[in-house]
């Protein structure tokens, strides 16, 4: 595949917001190259709701989602809570900057090569997946997500997740 630096073909930008359906299933391994040089695997998050936001800077629904995204990550800390942001097919200054824009703070890093899209079946974004404590898919939006509904699935599954009761993963 090859870096566009913008909207590749036939890769979908979702402007209105929506539920996908998602098998219930334990969510892939990934390894993810962050922007800050370090790696973060699926697995070292175990035992924590995970939010997996794909996103570009290029994308204008994205930037629309960046400040909910940003908030409410600072709201939800302390809590068996991570967000983390897979930037799609972009420049890494770009990507960059657009983290520094909106004062993202939760780890962040480039799908340069669409790996991690294909695996979890994303077809445009921004696309928002929800991991349970358990490790298994529970949740997906296609579009921006608003804070409220971050909020409401956050929650949901704290709450409904009974590896987030428990402490037990």
């Amino acid at each position: 595949m090859v870096k566009s630096g913008g909207s590749p073909g036939g890769f979908g930008v979702n402007n209105s917001f929506g539920e996908v359906n998602v098998a219930t299933e334990p969510a892939r391994e990934i390894s993810l190259e962050l922007l800050d040089s370090n790696t973060l695997t699926l697995s070292d998050l175990q035992g924590k709701v995970v939010m997996l936001n794909f996103w570009a800077s290029w994308c204008p629904p994205c930037r629309i989602e960046a400040p909910a995204l940003a908030e409410v990550y600072q709201e939800y800390a302390g809590q068996p809570v991570e967000f983390v942001g897979i930037d799609i097919w972009d420049r890494r200054e770009s990507a960059l900057e657009s983290i520094d824009k909106y004062e993202v703070t939760y780890p962040n890093g480039i799908d340069d090569k669409g790996t991690i899209i294909v695996d979890y079946g994303v077809t445009g974004i921004p696309e928002t997946l929800f991991i349970g404590c358990d490790g298994v898919l529970a949740k997906n939006f296609a579009g921006p997500i608003s804070a409220y509904k971050l909020r409401e699935v956050l929650d949901e599954l704290l709450l409904n997740d009974p590896a987030c009761a428990s402490g037990e993963a």
